[in-house]
């Protein structure tokens, strides 16, 4: 069965959010302490705190872009939009990290990150 080039795109942040998993499940298997060890560290890091949960996906948005981690700019992206950013939101944290990144920041946010925006708040509604 042949997908359309617009389901192709949907399916690609998904699966690559999916691929990261999987590729994590697999240490997790081999080296169960060392993976599960970070895990339980970035889920406390997550945690709501001082800073909204949304506020640390942005942060951890902006950071990936600047990284240039396009893994970490489609899931947190997508954390960002599941905590309620909007897409003025993204763009400024897009526009901070370009703002010490350069080019290759402003390129990744803005296609990667406002593509992988645009996709899951049409998901989500």
């Amino acid at each position: 069965m042949d997908m359309n080039p617009e389901e192709e795109l949907d399916n690609f942040f998904d699966a690559s959010i999916l691929d990261y998993k999987e590729g994590s499940s697999r240490f997790r298997d081999r080296l169960p302490k060392m993976t599960q060890g970070y895990f339980d560290f970035t889920e406390a890091c997550f945690q709501e705190g001082s800073i909204a949960k949304k506020e640390k996906q942005l942060m951890a948005l902006g950071i990936g872009i600047y990284a240039q981690d396009e893994y970490c700019i489609m899931y947190h992206t997508k954390g960002a939009v599941e905590h309620g950013a909007t897409e003025d939101e993204i763009m400024e944290t897009v526009a901070i990290s370009a703002a010490l990144g350069g080019g290759a920041a402003f390129s990744q946010g803005v296609t990667l990150a406002m593509d992988t925006f645009d996709y899951y708040s049409e998901v989500k509604h």
